[in-house]
């Protein structure tokens, strides 16, 4: 009878531990994001600084794109009615232009427009810097490609989702455009917003 006890003890805290564990987010990647001053599509500054605090999901997008970009904006105002619908409240989505030059406030406004938003006040599209500087942040920041399409008015660039926590630190990333994994990204920044 002991021995039973001690058995049902064990698994008691076995379980209460396992179950403690389910809630956490864990990190798959720690790149620092580099300092940055940008312009929203509010014709607003806005600073890295100035996403202290708050977790954000970031890629990268252009007005002119005739492939992945719509996708990609859909599929981020179809996680943002998820995170609402889960009552997440502290975060942003930011996205950098890939096509600074043509990508002005008003553009990057009417774009936005385009697209049905649980909460507009939650996004920031970001433009007021030059194609070299998106280059760099790409690369150096999210690990990603950034470049002008030498033989059209392109800019190639990649398609995933990135994670970014309260410290502007890149700990996860996610495909963008096709088999988005919405529950998982939606469940990571609900549980990173708890930490």
């Amino acid at each position: 009878m002991i021995h039973l006890k001690k058995l049902f003890i064990s698994l008691t805290l076995l379980l209460l531990l396992v179950a403690g564990c389910g809630n956490g987010f864990e990190a798959q990647t720690d790149w620092e994001v580099e300092p940055f001053s940008v312009t929203t599509h509010r014709d607003q500054p806005l600073a890295l600084e100035d996403l202290e605090g708050t977790i954000w999901l970031s890629t990268f997008i252009f007005t002119n794109c005739n492939t992945i970009c719509p996708p990609m904006t859909y599929n981020l105002s179809d996680i943002q009615e998820s995170l609402e619908q889960e009552g997440v409240d502290n975060y942003k989505i930011v996205a950098f232009s890939v096509d600074p030059d043509v990508d002005t406030p008003a553009v990057l406004t009417d774009y936005l427009g385009m697209y049905e938003l649980a909460d507009e006040s939650k996004w920031e599209l970001l433009t007021g810097y030059d194609q070299s500087f998106i280059s760099q942040l790409a690369r150096n920041s999210f690990k990603a490609v950034v470049q002008n399409d030498p033989n059209s008015d392109q800019v190639i660039h990649g398609s995933s989702f990135y994670l970014v926590d309260q410290e502007g630190i890149v700990v996860k990333n996610y495909s963008g455009v096709s088999e988005v994994p919405v529950d998982e990204i939606v469940q990571d920044m609900k549980a990173l917003s708890e930490q």
